[in-house]
């Protein structure tokens, strides 16, 4: 996709929605101060990135930029790791990293805190070689005065994770853990440190944390702790019973999911379209797929409604686009968030460039998504923002659905279960005049900033010609 879900950022460096995670947050970008000091060249200063309205603190998991490489519009610089996900950094101008502050695995940093210095002059890369950043150091120009010996800062290696059932709380190095154990540990109260590993790399996953009985050991940890860090500590916050009723209290990353769709739902005019649509011929093609492909690999008729989707918007590209404020951004790629789990395991993966897939490609990223969600072990592609999201609710024998559009797409579409009917017969060698047939009620919830009601209808005739005639899905 030619950009990614939510602007973030000033002057060189910012965040562009992919959302590759985030979602309906305002504009909000990192803090950047830009200084001229006698001993150093123009430069700025790059704070970590808020990405979300109740993000306080994150981690950086990698840097796709090292010291001294260039950048520009829609380069990843790095992947930060939140409670929540794991999402991209992305510049927005042209620049040079000149020094990198904070390595990647490093302890948790608050918000607005310094984490690298761009410059726009591939010359001045030099004068900050042996920059050190204090730490009491601010985005502001008074912090970024150089030490009086400056010398290159090492980071602190990470502790070498081990398999062992007794938790190990690393000493100044990083903990590696999936978003997911992450987010479980902080809404379970649990101090992620003290959670023994099984993953892979000593990776802590989620499974980890569900099985996770609090030891004597980590007791001891929790009162040596600091208050703030004793009252994250402590254990999730249990019903509470009133007269009649009974309160359960909310986890900040369902608070976080609730402020979102609550965003998107007041700022984005929705309006829908629903259409009939009938696949008895769609069934007939996935059985004969999927007895080419063998037991192995059986195709789901979800994965031909994927590639219809994908289909349809190539067919209609002005609905594969997003609304940013001065401009309407129409994408090259169709990449799809596709609804997979329940309840608090709820996520939306996304697959990349759906219409240069061949289903089977599609069904195994799907396939891979599920068993990632029932294994905990979730990718930064779960929190990425893709063009349109797909809401499959047949399962549940939901006939018809009106989804809310996830900011910054203009489209979501919901499928509903497939159910025999009786239609009127259109065989006109036939005597009968109604037959039996399986359909499937679709809808399409609209941006009408972006689509407006002609488009929609377009857009909703490609899906159902694609689903009735299912050959054109091999083209």
């Amino acid at each position: 996709m030619a950009s990614t879900t939510i602007c973030r950022g000033l002057s060189h460096v910012g965040r562009r929605a992919a959302s590759r995670s985030s979602l309906m947050y305002p504009r909000m970008g990192p803090s950047i101060a830009r200084s001229w000091f006698s001993s150093y060249p123009p430069h700025e200063l790059v704070g970590l990135p808020s990405l979300s309205p109740t993000m306080e603190a994150g981690t950086i998991a990698s840097w796709t930029r090292d010291e001294g490489d260039s950048f520009g519009p829609g380069d990843v610089l790095c992947s930060i790791e939140t409670d929540k996900a794991t999402v991209d950094f992305e510049a927005q101008d042209d620049g040079f990293v000149a020094k990198i502050l904070r390595q990647a695995g490093s302890d948790e940093i608050p918000c607005g805190q310094p984490i690298l210095i761009t410059v726009e002059d591939e010359g001045d890369i030099a004068a900050f070689k042996d920059y050190v950043l204090e730490e009491t150091a601010a985005p502001t120009p008074a912090a970024e005065e150089p030490a009086a010996a400056p010398a290159p800062a090492a980071p602190t290696p990470a502790a070498p994770a081990a398999p062992t059932p007794a938790p190990a709380v690393p000493s100044g190095g990083r903990v590696v853990a999936s978003p997911l154990a992450h987010m479980l540990a902080k809404d379970m109260g649990y101090d992620i440190s003290t959670i023994p590993a099984t993953g892979p790399g000593g990776r802590i996953i989620a499974d980890d944390v569900r099985e996770f009985v609090p030891s004597a050991a980590a007791d001891a940890v929790s009162t040596s702790a600091a208050p703030a860090q004793a009252a994250m500590a402590s254990p999730a916050a249990a019903p509470i019973p009133g007269a009649g009723y009974t309160d359960y209290p909310i986890s900040e990353s369902a608070k976080e999911v609730a402020s979102r769709l609550s965003q998107s739902k007041r700022n984005v005019p929705h309006y829908y379209l629903t259409v009939d649509i009938c696949v008895d011929e769609l069934l007939e093609l996935r059985s004969t797929l999927s007895a080419a492909v063998g037991e192995d690999k059986d195709l789901g008729t979800y994965e031909l409604m994927i590639k219809a989707a994908a289909k349809s918007m190539k067919a209609v590209p002005s609905a594969n686009a997003s609304w940013m404020d001065s401009v309407v951004r129409v994408y090259d790629s169709v990449d799809i968030n596709v609804v997979v789990g329940t309840g608090d395991n709820l996520y939306t993966p996304v697959i990349r460039d759906c219409a240069g897939k061949g289903i089977a490609g599609i069904s195994d990223e799907l396939n891979s998504a599920v068993s990632a969600v029932e294994s905990g072990d979730l990718t930064s592609e779960f929190a990425t923002m893709g063009t349109v999201t797909i809401m499959n609710l047949g399962m549940y024998g939901i006939k018809s659905c009106a989804p809310i559009i996830r900011e910054p797409q203009a489209v979501a579409l919901a499928l509903g279960t497939l159910e025999n009917r009786i239609v009127p017969n259109d065989d006109p060698d036939s005597d009968e005049i109604y037959k039996q047939s399986v359909m499937m009620t679709a809808t399409l919830s609209c941006d009408h900033r972006v689509v407006d009601g002609a488009v929609g209808a377009q857009w909703l005739s490609a899906f159902k010609s694609h689903l009735e005639n299912p050959s054109t899905l091999l083209l």
